[in-house]
């Protein structure tokens, strides 16, 4: 037997009533009566915009000093563009710069006495593929300024912010043999190259947990000639690499080797060596660490 009207109407007005409330119910993200789960961090951090680059400029050579010739090489610059959501209350992120060195040759040439070399005994001789280059204090940053960036839970919406860092190289080298008990000119070569690794990081402090977000692969060359026979301030000659080649941002993400999170950093584990034409090396600086 059909039911009369009167009993039916009141579940096509229910029905009715909840098909008009699903549109505005799913713009909210979700039903009122269900509570919303927010996006987790590793989630939804994303990076907007990224950049790389090495100065246009040449390296500089200044001898206006007697006992030591100087030199400064051109900046590489790394920003990063990161949105982040909220993060929650028991949780504490930072996002910033982590760099390593994967290679190093520093040579000094002083005619047919020798050189004089800053080494990481460590990398030269293979027990490890890379070297923090943290500012030693910071660890694993590679600084704690514009490079980081923290964000303290409980947020209520996301965090939008810009990280940036910058590197270069400004090292001073005698004129006279390092071992030396003069200061005769004898410089004839400096030869460098250097090869980094830098990586965009996100660390949950409390956790530990890491979130590898851009990886950058970058080198600096240099060669300079000095002639010690001319006068100060007419020695030194730069030869190429004028121009350096630009950074490469790695279209795959490169794991972060232990020894570029931890201690020590570059300059506290390199050390100077005399290494003579004839002769046994002669360790002119040890490391500090």
């Amino acid at each position: 037997m059909r039911l009369p009207p009167r009993q039916t109407l009141p579940w096509i007005v229910l029905l009715w009533t909840l098909v008009e409330w699903l549109p505005d119910a799913s713009a909210m993200g979700c039903l009122q009566s269900i509570a919303c789960k927010p996006k987790s961090f590793r989630d939804g951090v994303a990076v907007l915009q990224v950049s790389a680059s090495i100065d246009s400029n040449p390296t500089s050579i200044d001898e206006s000093s007697d006992v030591i010739l100087r030199y400064r090489t051109p900046h590489f610059r790394a920003q990063a563009l990161v949105l982040v959501p909220p993060v929650a209350a028991n949780e504490m992120w930072t996002v910033g710069w982590i760099q390593a060195c994967n290679h190093m040759e520093f040579y000094n040439t002083y005619g047919t006495k020798g050189m004089s070399s800053w080494e990481l005994p460590d990398l030269r001789n293979g027990s490890i593929r890379a070297i923090s280059d943290s500012d030693g204090v910071n660890y694993p940053w590679y600084g704690n300024t514009t490079e980081t960036y923290t964000l303290v839970g409980p947020t209520r919406k996301d965090s939008k912010f810009t990280v940036s860092m910058n590197d270069n190289f400004k090292p001073s080298i005698t004129w006279g043999v390092p071992v030396g008990d003069g200061n005769v000119p004898e410089l004839t070569a400096v030869r460098r190259d250097q090869s980094f690794t830098t990586w965009l990081v996100a660390i949950n402090r409390n956790t530990g947990e890491t979130l590898i977000l851009r990886t950058v692969r970058w080198r600096m060359r240099l060669g300079i000639r000095v002639d010690p026979e001319k006068p100060l301030g007419q020695r030194a000659v730069l030869l190429e690499p004028s121009a350096q080649e630009q950074p490469q941002i790695q279209s795959e993400n490169e794991s972060i080797p232990a020894n570029a999170m931890l201690k020590p950093n570059a300059n506290d584990a390199q050390m100077l060596m005399w290494r003579p034409h004839e002769g046994d090396p002669v360790v002119v600086i040890p490391p500090r660490y």
